[in-house]
């Protein structure tokens, strides 16, 4: 993948954040056919960058429970 230019997107804290998780949670920032993901207590820190259709494959395994913790 060439480079991602993150200096002008508009970052996007997952809505979850701040339930039982003292607000700590990742943002996300669209760039073209490119996401953006670093923490949200660093947004100077490092920041992953994946394509697009891998992303949306994380979101649809999350949907499917594939990272759920077995039950007890």
């Amino acid at each position: 993948m060439s480079t991602v230019d993150l200096s002008r997107v508009r970052w996007r804290k997952s809505s979850r954040s701040g339930h039982g998780n003292n607000g700590d949670c990742v943002e996300v920032a669209w760039s073209g056919d490119a996401v953006g993901v670093r923490d949200s207590k660093n947004p100077a820190g490092p920041v992953l960058v994946l394509p697009a259709h891998a992303w949306h494959s994380f979101l649809a395994a999350l949907d499917r429970g594939c990272f759920d913790s077995p039950s007890p």
